[in-house]
């Protein structure tokens, strides 16, 4: 029942069969992200306080959603290294670290550009801010590390064990807003509750997620990919590969 576990940290099977995933996994991020942004921007009504600034939301919410998520698939990939040894999850915790960061950065400049017409400000120190550049700072660590660390085992090792230790911020995170008093607004929409918004809003939203989370796929999949080229250049098949190419 685990052979599937086992197949998945083959480098080689992982790099055949992604292959195949890429372009629909292509499709369905271009598709899904154009379709949510033009209904965000041209068909999505006003928002009754804040007018048309409230529209960074369709950036701004999937950016925060990935680089949470993406943090923990990090994690888990980097546990997943350090107890089972398997090399894919090494390379797939690397090229997280990059993949994170962007978001997380992402989500932090639209953060600003929202809060200056909101809050009339573009930085305050409040808790969900605070931890999104606690989150920001932990990629750089990650990323770091394996820059810094010329053994690449002993660099999956110290990144995998600070990504474990980080993993802590998460739920920081999500429940800072209902911790402490803060400025920053409770959650768009749930999976347990009924949207805030009215359906022409968070239809978008949801559609704009879904988007985002396919071009994370997407991204993914291409770095890890390049990884397994660079550390796997002198095996067999990848030659085998490089001559038909």
């Amino acid at each position: 029942m685990w052979t599937w576990f086992h197949r998945l940290g083959s480098p080689r099977w992982f790099y055949e069969i992604s292959g195949r995933w890429l372009p629909w996994l292509a499709v369905a991020a271009t598709l899904l992200i154009v379709v949510g942004t033009t209904w965000a921007l041209l068909f999505a009504p006003q928002d009754y306080q804040q007018g048309n600034s409230f529209r960074i939301i369709y950036i701004h919410v999937p950016a925060a959603f990935l680089a949470q998520s993406c943090y923990m698939i990090m994690a888990v990939a980097g546990a997943v290294g350090l107890i089972w040894k398997m090399k894919l999850a090494d390379m797939a915790a690397k090229s997280c670290a990059s993949i994170g960061a962007s978001f997380t950065l992402l989500a932090l400049i639209t953060g600003a550009v929202w809060g200056k017409p909101t809050w009339g400000t573009w930085w305050v120190w409040d808790a969900r801010l605070t931890s999104m550049l606690i989150l920001f700072f932990l990629y750089l660590g990650v990323v770091a590390l394996h820059s810094a660390i010329t053994d690449r085992d002993q660099a999956a090792k110290a990144s995998a064990v600070l990504a474990l230790v980080g993993l802590v911020n998460i739920p920081i995170i999500k429940y800072s807003v209902e911790w402490w008093n803060t400025l920053h607004q409770p959650a768009t929409f749930t999976v347990t509750e009924k949207p805030a918004m009215p359906a022409e809003m968070w239809v978008p939203l949801l559609i704009m997620v879904l988007g985002f989370y396919c071009f994370f796929a997407v991204a993914l999949i291409m770095r890890t990919r390049f990884e397994i080229l660079v550390r796997e250049w002198r095996t067999r098949w990848v030659t085998e590969l490089l001559n038909k190419q």
